[in-house]
């Protein structure tokens, strides 16, 4: 069977996120994780979108905040439905004409034609579609020359003397389905992505420990030409309901991305860093650094560059499939988490360094998954 043909996307360049509170975004993005406030949207922009838009930057990274300003705008219409979150991924393309041709042909539902707009930047096109990922849509751009951020929304600064913590780009994205066979349907026939992972498994399969527990099943989809890299997941029976992502699915309104893992040069330093400005992470317990020697030995990866002593202060986990070939992740606390409102949603990010390993690590999967169990139990949400 041939592949199919590509999109010709580059890269996933940004992710745009709907808040109640943007200055709190503001405090985040620039004063704790050190991102540099580039744009606001200008007068005409903000009154014409019914939103205030702010783009902030580290490396490579980008991220989109904006916040309603009176009704009517697309940040309103999503705070109406869902708890702050993502309702847009944006991915520039080579030809956005060849992709709004394909992705029309193979099914897919633009919400506009392609739309061309020139200013003082440049030449600026764009299209949107809507998508299985809850009210969240992809928003397509071609750039080329094109020297703005985007049009309505010029450059105040630049990220210069700012991103000290290393960020370098999203590394990829993570959402939650009730259940995810038509979004993996959608992404494989539509968007033209490949399978590239998948993994299953359940809390309550540790002898004697648990009697209830949840789990999930996930499917990771790749495009292999700009690496942009999609994990799904769905709940698994026993105690469906219980699961944290059908817990996700209430907390959200309906499916959606659940995290994005943004990847940094040096995680070590970075996330002690971010834990001196105040950063709260999601916790690890002792147990896994006691056994984690031997599940090096066993994914075959057998030797890491960095002490033991310091992953388990930091609460780093660790995980690949490969000699000397691994990743290190540790994951935010989520929104709600951090701000203790649940209004803030269930949204959180990732860090992620990899050393080798392109993949997603299975024990670590599995981790990330018990922490946030701990913390709906400690929240009184599982038994």
């Amino acid at each position: 069977m041939s592949k199919p043909e590509s999109l010709r996307l580059r890269r996933l360049e940004a992710i745009h996120y709907y808040v109640h509170d943007l200055d709190r975004s503001r405090k985040f993005y620039a004063d704790a994780l050190d991102f540099a406030e580039v744009g606001t949207s200008d007068a005409a922009t903000t009154e014409r979108g019914h939103q205030n838009a702010v783009v902030f930057e580290a490396g490579a990274t980008r991220v989109v905040v904006s916040s309603p300003r009176g009704e009517g705008g697309r940040a309103w219409r999503w705070l109406r439905k869902h708890p702050d979150g993502v309702g847009t991924l944006i991915f520039e393309v080579e030809d956005i004409d060849h992709t709004f041709k394909l992705i029309e042909a193979r099914g897919g539902t633009p919400i506009s034609d392609v739309t061309t707009t020139e200013d003082d930047f440049g030449t600026f096109r764009t299209f949107s579609i809507t998508t299985p990922f809850g009210g969240s849509t992809f928003r397509f751009v071609q750039r080329d020359k094109y020297t703005g951020i985007y049009p309505g929304v010029p450059r105040t600064a630049t990220s210069e003397g700012k991103n000290q913590f290393g960020f370098l780009g999203i590394d990829h994205i993570t959402s939650n389905f009730e259940t995810m066979s038509p979004a993996l349907l959608w992404m494989e026939h539509v968007m033209g992505f490949e399978k590239f992972w998948d993994i299953r498994f359940h809390t309550n399969d540790v002898p004697g420990q648990r009697e209830g527990g949840s789990g999930l099943r996930s499917t990771v989809m790749w495009d292999p030409r700009s690496g942009a890299k999609f994990a799904n997941n769905e709940p698994l029976r026993p105690h469906f309901r219980l699961s944290q992502i059908n817990l996700f699915h209430e907390d959200q309104k309906g499916d959606g991305i659940q995290h994005a893992a943004l990847s940094v040069k040096d995680i070590l330093p970075a996330v002690r860093a971010l834990r001196a400005r105040g950063v709260r992470f999601m916790p690890t317990p002792g147990t896994y650094y006691d056994d984690l020697p031997g599940r090096l030995v066993e994914t075959g990866v057998k030797e890491i560059a960095e002490p033991l002593e310091v992953l388990r202060e930091l609460e780093v986990l660790v995980d690949g499939e490969d000699f000397r070939k691994y990743l290190l992740q540790i994951f935010l606390m989520d929104s709600a988490g951090l701000y203790e409102e649940r209004d803030a949603g269930p949204f959180f990010y990732e860090i992620i360094q990899r050393k080798g390993s392109q993949g997603f690590g299975g024990g670590n999967f599995r981790a990330l998954f018990e922490s946030i169990e701990r913390q709906h139990k400690s929240e009184g949400r599982l038994r």
